[in-house]
């Protein structure tokens, strides 16, 4: 997955702090992978650290939705496009202000097209979180479905669930744990779900590697020898419409170098902005 390809490619990237991403090199990466629009995380910084210094990649302009919490989550896109409109955040205040959701739109006659970036809540910092990481899951699924109904969509991020008992290796030993919970591990069944009622997205890595276990992973923990282990987790998603999901092409998880505790996941598809 080298250089430009035809058609659009997207990537998903927690940093885990943009400044300590691009001393490890993220952004000579990002310019020589030549992405069309590359959706980041966990920026923890505001703007005046952004503008002059992070607000390009090359040719990729990025728009940003910042924490008002200074060295806090945050989330970007980049994108070699002009988008037609700008989202900031998704209309729930207590996660707007924690910057966790940037929507760039791309509409002409006809077609009404979104790429999201989006980083859903950790709750592994304590029951106070977890329950917020929960009122933001009932909050995002319904916006979710209203958005479905006027726009296609591909929403990448972080999205701090492990789905199934594949998209981690230590599945046995987490199922008390937050990312691995029965109730976080429901909502997504039904968010992907295609019955009635059910959210009808696609998990894009998932359609092109159903089976794929120990290589589908894009987080480690810092502690233990957990990324030379590869004792990991699946937690960063491309989740798509089903019209635009019908265009993907091929996935690649790149760990050639760590740029942060999270892995970049590229996924190529068949169409053109």
């Amino acid at each position: 997955m080298k250089g430009q390809t035809v058609g659009f490619r997207l990537v998903s990237l927690n940093l885990n702090g943009i400044r300590s991403a691009a001393t490890k090199g993220f952004r000579e990466w990002a310019q020589a992978h030549a992405p069309d629009c590359m959706g980041v995380q966990e920026v923890k910084a505001q703007a005046p650290d952004v503008e002059g210094v992070f607000d390009h990649l090359g040719e990729l302009r990025g728009h940003f939705h910042y924490a008002q919490k200074k060295g806090y989550s945050g989330v970007g896109l980049y994108t070699r496009h002009e988008p037609s409109d700008v989202k900031i955040g998704f209309g729930v205040p207590e996660f707007d202000d924690e910057g966790r959701w940037v929507e760039l739109r791309f509409d002409k006659p006809g077609r009404q097209l979104s790429l999201i970036s989006c980083y859903f809540p950790s709750g592994s910092s304590g029951e106070d979180r977890q329950q917020a990481k929960f009122r933001f899951l009932d909050a995002m699924a319904p916006h979710l479905a209203k958005l479905k109904k006027t726009r296609e969509f591909i929403l990448v991020g972080d999205v701090n669930i492990a789905h199934q008992e594949a998209d981690l290796k230590n599945w046995k030993s987490n199922q008390k744990n937050s990312g691995f919970l029965p109730e976080e591990r429901a909502w997504m069944t039904q968010l992907l779900g295609t019955g009635k009622g059910q959210g009808g997205l696609v998990d894009v890595y998932r359609r092109l590697h159903p089976t794929t276990t120990d290589e589908c992973y894009t987080w480690w923990s810092n502690r233990g020898q957990a990324y030379a282990k590869n004792v990991g987790w699946r937690l960063d998603y491309h989740l798509a419409t089903p019209a635009l999901a019908e265009h993907a092409k091929a996935a690649a998880i790149y760990k050639d170098q760590k740029f942060s505790d999270h892995a970049p996941l590229t996924i190529d598809y068949g169409f053109k902005l």
